[in-house]
């Protein structure tokens, strides 16, 4: 017989043993489960959580458009530094429509260009029906091009149309059901601010965004019409442009690109400060990145102290479980049995405990963030990279607290352990 089918059969020995002595101690198996249970429900119930924020942070910040710049007044994180001077940032100017126009003219790089301005708590009318706290969003014509968005009904805006400052607009899908409830808004008339405005088309639903770049709420219309109804100069509109970066063009190239442009229109003298934000998904990503990490190092030091207490427990069980079944061992070493044989039977038996314990902590992190999804549409799932993960704590575990307890009746004297009551 080879030495592996030896081993084998050594295994099956030792799990079938092992198997026996927890059913019968159910009442001991069962409290010796809770702290790895409940430890392995903590670790594991953190991790889904963030991995679930992380999963809709991460697919928000993509939608902001790929390989584009925003060009803002306001930088999304600090510049050169862990604090953030608003009071320097306070003095820039805001971007410009003529800005726009000569960044496109200047920077080679730059593929799309887009000009986008916002107005925020905003009651937008039809008949009886409004809605409040809507936002204006108010856009150039290839803004479409660099954010994309699907609709439901009706068109996009006509570049003759976005030209020349027609009173039309794309409803969200928020705003849209609130007023049009039937789904019948295209060629309807809205009013917002008091001016009318013609729907010529609705917005598919893009659900809630952590980075607030959902179209949901938004009432979209031609920035060159906007200009009758909002000063586009006022920082509460917070202007931005949005430039989208020429096929195989990286990032990086296109950033120092618009950088040179901007310091060019602005006249910014070389040893001066830049006086515009250049902003990129990156930037969130990176500064993301240590908040997940540091949810992660929570979610190690709240399961580990549960872990540890129930290691503690486990090593405890052990420990009786050798006391009580010293004369067996005894009767097994006389018969023949060798030391690693009597090792692996108790390392065994611990490591199976801890990972029932395991299990029962991954069913109910599964049950909870089951409801949780279903009750507030948020995704939160239990991976199967979280659940191997839970399986190999709980074994790594169980061998660390069954090892002492196991290598004790391992050693023992044969003789001895007979004549023990």
């Amino acid at each position: 017989m080879s030495r592996f089918r030896i081993f084998l059969r050594l295994f099956r020995e030792s799990f079938l043993f092992a198997f026996e002595a927890l059913r019968v101690n159910k009442l001991r198996t069962l409290l010796s489960l809770l702290g790895i249970t409940i430890g392995i429900f903590a670790i594991i119930s953190v991790f889904t959580v963030t991995d679930a924020l992380e999963r809709k942070i991460r697919s928000d910040v993509e939608s902001l458009g790929d390989n584009v710049i925003y060009i803002q007044k306001w930088p999304w994180v600090p510049e050169g530094g862990e604090e953030y001077p608003w009071w320097k940032y306070m003095n820039r100017p805001l971007p410009g429509y003529k800005e726009m126009t000569e960044v496109g003219r200047k920077a080679e790089s730059a593929g799309i260009l887009a000009y986008v301005a916002t107005l925020g708590g905003q009651v937008i009318k039809y008949k009886s029906s409004s809605v409040e706290n809507a936002t204006v969003l108010a856009v150039s014509h290839d803004y479409d091009l660099i954010k994309s968005m699907e609709l439901t009904a009706g068109r996009y805006f006509t570049e003759s149309e976005s030209a020349g400052g027609r009173p039309l607009a794309l409803l969200g899908s928020s705003v849209a059901d609130a007023l049009f409830p039937n789904g019948d808004a295209v060629g309807k008339e809205i009013s917002v601010r008091g001016y009318k405005f013609a729907v010529i088309g609705t917005i598919e639903k893009e659900g809630s965004s952590m980075v607030d770049n959902s179209n949901d709420n938004n009432v979209i219309i031609p920035v060159n019409y906007a200009r009758n109804i909002i000063n586009l100069r006022s920082d509460q509109i917070d202007p931005f442009i949005m430039v989208k970066a020429r096929e195989q063009v990286p990032t990086q190239e296109m950033k120092e690109d618009l950088r040179g442009a901007m310091r060019s229109i602005r006249r910014i003298h070389p040893k001066e400060e830049d006086d515009f934000a250049l902003n990129e998904t990156s930037l969130l990503t990176n500064s993301l990145q240590s908040l997940f990490s540091t949810l992660g190092l929570a979610g190690w030091i709240i399961g580990g102290f549960s872990i540890l207490v129930g290691g503690f427990g486990i090593a405890n069980i052990m420990f009786v479980s050798v006391k009580e079944r010293t004369h067996i061992i005894g009767i097994q070493k006389s018969l023949g049995s060798k030391n690693y044989f009597i090792l692996l039977q108790f390392l065994i038996e611990a490591v199976v405990l801890c990972i029932f314990g395991g299990l029962i902590g991954l069913l109910l992190v599964y049950g909870l963030t089951s409801v949780a999804s279903s009750m507030t549409g948020f995704d939160l799932s239990l991976t199967a990279a979280n659940v191997f993960m839970g399986l190999i704590i709980s074994a790594t575990i169980g061998i660390i607290s069954g090892f002492v307890p196991a290598h004790q009746a391992s050693r023992m004297n044969p003789v001895d352990a007979i004549r023990a009551n």
